[in-house]
């Protein structure tokens, strides 16, 4: 009963888990439908310094997936929470997303 029991918490684990937690894909298109009305090409319209480029991150202490996840899950501000929108895999997409897209400093890949 017990080998049973690991079994089945394994199989839910592993069925689970995300398959494009890290998929800049996904990433972009929960961007897209959930961020960029507020945050188009990585700016930001509410607040201009609250921007999503590298040095606005790393000067607001976003610059991490854990910052970015943080913020988005719970909000600040004039930033909503997306914990009862969004599922943590797609919180983590777009985090991954955003921080990529800085460091591309937002241009086309």
């Amino acid at each position: 009963m017990k080998r049973l029991i690991i079994l089945l918490l394994l199989l839910i684990v592993i069925t689970v888990q995300p398959a494009y937690a890290s998929d800049i894909g996904a990433g972009s298109k929960i961007f897209e439908a959930n961020c960029a009305g507020c945050h188009i090409n990585g700016g930001n319209i509410v607040r201009r310094g609250k921007n999503l480029f590298k040095k606005a991150l790393k000067r607001n202490q976003m610059d991490s997936i854990e910052a970015i996840t943080g913020i988005v899950t719970n909000g600040k501000n004039n930033m909503p929470a997306y914990k009862d929108r969004l599922a943590a895999p797609e919180i983590d997409a777009v985090a991954t997303y955003v921080l990529q897209q800085a460091e591309n400093n937002w241009r086309p890949q």
